[in-house]
């Protein structure tokens, strides 16, 4: 049976609430983050606090002993930050991927995209072109370089123009519809340079029929998706994905056996696209100090939580450690 909706509570009855349930708080300070942020969107922060789920019927709203309001907060702003810094890293790994297919189909023809036979049976390449149309009909109303384009070639818009208008999901469900030739060409431009040679009979079958890479991007548009909404990110779990074919890149050894859906998986997937893309980038660097110096002295929270293996740190992926005086937070 449905439960009524729950009464409307004022900033004050809120805190009464937390401090029922035995959150350590400073009622200034509380009411702030409650007017600025909102009782909701916080409770996933202090979700992890409460008492486990084997715990008493009772008791199960209840924080445990030491839960503070000043960690809750300490939490959703490392959060907040993280999900900057994914976005600044996805959108350099979109620009990347958009160039890197369009580059491929256009070798085929500027119109190649057009004709469903230059994807597999399976894509569905006209619901595909339809919402192609539509990313390109939102971005004429705002772009006079694009009405420009169109009025010269009467409405054609070659491939390398139309993934500029496209959606990181546009482009990711195109790389997919790929034939794997295509999706290994792509991919190896993007740094992906798997070892075949050290997977299974089975694994080695499954990548020459689709290169791994395919369901990675698709884990990676739902991070984005997460970022973009401004949701919780630090210990969400995504749609697992096979980890053995990117394991036998040395950057990437560290992904868990068998399978990832936990952040860290794409945490480390996106650094080491950012290195083939972005030459000298600093991201994975800025990643593990916001991870050191905002994550790992919260109260009651582990890295584990988001997946990182132990001795993650060691990694050469995750750069070098700087001085204290030269991190910025």
């Amino acid at each position: 049976m449905a439960q009524p909706v729950k009464p409307f509570a004022t900033i004050d009855e809120q805190i009464d609430v937390l401090i029922t349930r035995g959150l350590v708080l400073d009622r200034k300070a509380a009411a702030q983050w409650l007017k600025s942020v909102g009782y909701y969107r916080l409770s996933g922060y202090w979700y992890p606090y409460r008492q486990s789920a084997a715990a008493e019927a009772a008791r199960r709203d209840e924080f445990i002993e030491g839960a503070d309001f000043e960690d809750v907060v300490r939490l959703y702003e490392f959060d907040r930050k993280l999900r900057t810094l994914i976005h600044d890293g996805i959108e350099r790994v979109e620009v990347a991927l958009r160039s890197h297919v369009s580059y491929v189909l256009g070798s085929q023809g500027p119109l190649a995209y057009r004709n469903a036979a230059t994807f597999r049976p399976t894509f569905d390449h006209a619901a595909w072109l339809a919402t192609a149309r539509v990313r390109a009909d939102r971005a004429r109303r705002h772009s006079q370089p694009m009405r420009h384009y169109e009025e010269k070639y009467r409405g054609e818009l070659p491939i390398w123009v139309l993934t500029e208008v496209l959606d990181f999901a546009d482009v990711s469900r195109l790389y997919e519809a790929l034939f794997v030739r295509d999706q290994w060409a792509v991919a190896e431009c993007l740094g992906m340079m798997i070892d075949d040679s050290a997977l299974s009979a089975n694994q080695r079958s499954k990548a020459r029929k689709a290169h791994p890479l395919a369901r990675w991007l698709e884990q990676l548009t739902i991070v984005r998706n997460t970022c973009a909404h401004h949701s919780r990110l630090w210990n969400r779990s995504f749609a697992p994905v096979s980890t053995a074919g990117l394991r036998t890149i040395r950057d990437l050894r560290t992904l868990p056996e068998g399978q990832s859906e936990r952040l860290y998986g794409a945490l480390a997937v996106m650094g080491h696209l950012l290195q083939g893309t972005s030459p000298g980038t600093t991201w994975m660097t800025k990643v593990r100090l916001l991870v050191e110096d905002s994550f790992e002295g919260i109260e009651f929270r582990n890295v584990t939580e988001m997946g990182f293996p132990e001795a993650w740190r060691a990694e050469p992926l995750w750069g070098h450690p700087l001085p204290l005086g030269k991190r910025s937070r």
